[in-house]
């Protein structure tokens, strides 16, 4: 069943069920903004979240194809808004488990240097974590917008309504099995960021700690600790290139597994 086409000219008892498909459209983004990394963190409000899934469902109530009244007055809305709903958490977990792999990989640069003290409360998330992770993470939210990732995935999200539409209902087997599996991805590209810089700082230690047992008056606290941390900033400097490309590779790699999980489990194509 189409949707009602607009609000001029609607009877009071078209209202209800304009509300309730109003409702349904907006379950599967609005899980989605609830468990995606940026739009689901603490600096986005509860209420904006709640605004910007209602406004997105105002633009989608008029495009999709709803089943009839009658079968969504029964007992089958209950089935349907569960599934909505694990299909925008599904892929805003996905989503926030591969974006965590930064905060990882930057978790293991600060401890391998010695910067582990300098941390402060995330904003995003309310837990405490090493500045070089919230730079990670910044860093690659902001390439995340600039090259129009949020604007792909709701792209997605509007053609995963030809693929799955509302009311029909498909086999979570393979949905489920990616969402776990993409867990993999968090070591595996938080080794890809962490082994050169510290393969660098292994060896600067190796050289630190030739100098201070060949020199025993220079010590390892007030001569070493310094070197490695100068030599950590350094590191991160110019290695500033190359993480732009690993985390554009990222960022693919997340868009592909949402948008698998979008088109029911089927491979991409």
């Amino acid at each position: 069943m189409a949707a009602l086409d607009g609000l001029s000219g609607m009877s009071l008892q078209s209202l209800p069920i304009y509300l309730m498909l109003l409702m349904i459209s907006s379950l599967r983004m609005g899980a989605f903004l609830v468990a995606s990394p940026f739009f689901g963190s603490r600096m986005i409000p509860l209420t904006v979240r709640i605004v910007f899934a209602i406004a997105l469902g105002i633009g989608l109530v008029g495009q999709l194809e709803f089943p009839p009244i009658e079968f969504l007055m029964g007992a089958n809305l209950v089935p349907i808004i569960f599934q909505e709903l694990l299909i925008g958490i599904a892929c805003g977990l996905v989503l926030n488990i591969l974006f965590s792999s930064v905060i990882l990989a930057g978790e293991k640069i600060a401890a391998t240097s010695g910067l582990a003290f300098a941390a402060q409360i995330d904003p995003t998330s309310g837990a405490q974590s090493p500045v070089i992770s919230q730079i990670f993470q910044l860093f690659l939210l902001i390439l995340f917008f600039s090259l129009n990732g949020h604007l792909i995935v709701f792209e997605l999200f509007y053609k995963s309504y030809d693929v799955v539409p509302i009311g029909s209902f498909y086999n979570f087997k393979d949905v489920m099995e990616k969402a776990i599996n993409s867990s993999n991805s968090i070591y595996q590209n938080a080794v890809i960021i962490v082994l050169p810089i510290v393969s660098i700082l292994f060896f600067m230690n190796l050289g630190i700690g030739f100098i201070t047992k060949s020199a025993p008056q220079l010590n390892l606290f007030s001569f070493g600790f310094p070197l490695t941390i100068l030599g950590t900033f350094f590191a991160l400097y110019f290695s500033v290139d190359a993480l732009q490309y690993v985390f554009s590779g990222l960022i693919d790699e997340a868009i592909g597994s949402v948008k698998s999980i979008l088109n029911g489990g089927e491979p991409d194509g």
